[in-house]
């Protein structure tokens, strides 16, 4: 996969079809260049074909028999200890440590899933993200951070109210498939998240990088990089971002903010100069 050509096509459709567990481990060969993708690929496989002789009957077995051998079987789980950890947003890190988030639990559920010929998807929530599987008969619902639990509406309304402290109606609208291109996008803000959190503003910058190529309209990515980029002793390139920002929306809330920055990036490269 070349990780710039798929984030461009999702940027024009995001809906385009796209292998979001080969995206998710390109991200991650981002921060750890010697990453062999194949290689966690292949695990993935080895799961789905150690799953698939085992889904029979109705949608409802087959679901449940998903989440049972990835969350109870081979014990995949929600690491609510460190949830911010980057570790738990990459499919390699989730494999190799069986640990993660919502999205990316949902993810590796999604990739075997849909190895063993199932329709599985995301589903994007208020403060959560679950997945659920899908045929002509109907839809069923799962919880990956929480053992797999299957969920209807009201469990999905209670969860939802739980992580968020505010109400939520489940419906069909609210419960919809989210496109690959906002899984992707929300995958990549997950991790641009904990890296400002941790101030490791270079994974950070790499990851907003991205970010600019699937977002190119969202003029606050750019402005991320460079503050990122400053953060991290790079006060040329910051410039760069920083001045664009400030031409394409001079207007900003955070205009005045953004211009003293601007001011630090130049004040360090006339130093370097």
């Amino acid at each position: 996969m070349n990780l710039d050509r798929a984030l461009s096509d999702l940027a024009a459709d995001p809906f385009i079809g796209v292998d979001l567990a080969e995206l998710n481990l390109h991200l991650a060969a981002d921060v750890e260049p010697d990453l062999d993708v194949p290689v966690y690929l292949a695990r993935i496989d080895d799961l789905a074909d150690d799953l698939a002789p085992r889904l029979t009957g109705d949608l409802a077995d087959r679901a449940a028999t998903l989440a049972h051998f990835l969350f109870e079987e081979r014990g995949f789980a929600g690491n609510a200890d460190e949830y911010y950890d980057p570790r738990n947003s990459y499919l390699n890190e989730v494999l190799d440590r069986q640990l993660g988030i919502p999205l990316s639990l949902s993810l590796l559920a999604m990739a075997v899933g849909e190895r063993c010929g199932m329709t599985v998807v995301g589903v994007g929530l208020p403060g959560h993200f679950i997945a659920k599987v899908v045929d002509a008969g109907g839809e069923v619902l799962f919880d990956p951070f929480h053992a797999g639990q299957l969920l209807d509406y009201g469990g999905c309304e209670r969860l939802v109210s739980a992580v968020t402290g505010h109400p939520f109606h489940a419906h069909e609208d609210s419960l919809a498939a989210t496109p690959p291109g906002l899984i992707a996008q929300r995958m990549m803000n997950n991790l641009k998240a904990a890296y400002l959190k941790m101030a490791d503003y270079r994974r950070a910058a790499a990851v907003v990088r991205r970010l600019t190529r699937l977002v190119p309209d969202d003029p606050t990515q750019g402005r991320d990089l460079g503050v990122c980029l400053l953060h991290d002793g790079h006060p040329g390139p910051a410039t760069e971002y920083l001045r664009a920002y400030l031409d394409v929306v001079p207007g900003a809330e955070d205009a005045d903010a953004v211009q003293n920055l601007l001011k630090e990036a130049r004040k360090q490269l006339a130093r370097w100069n």
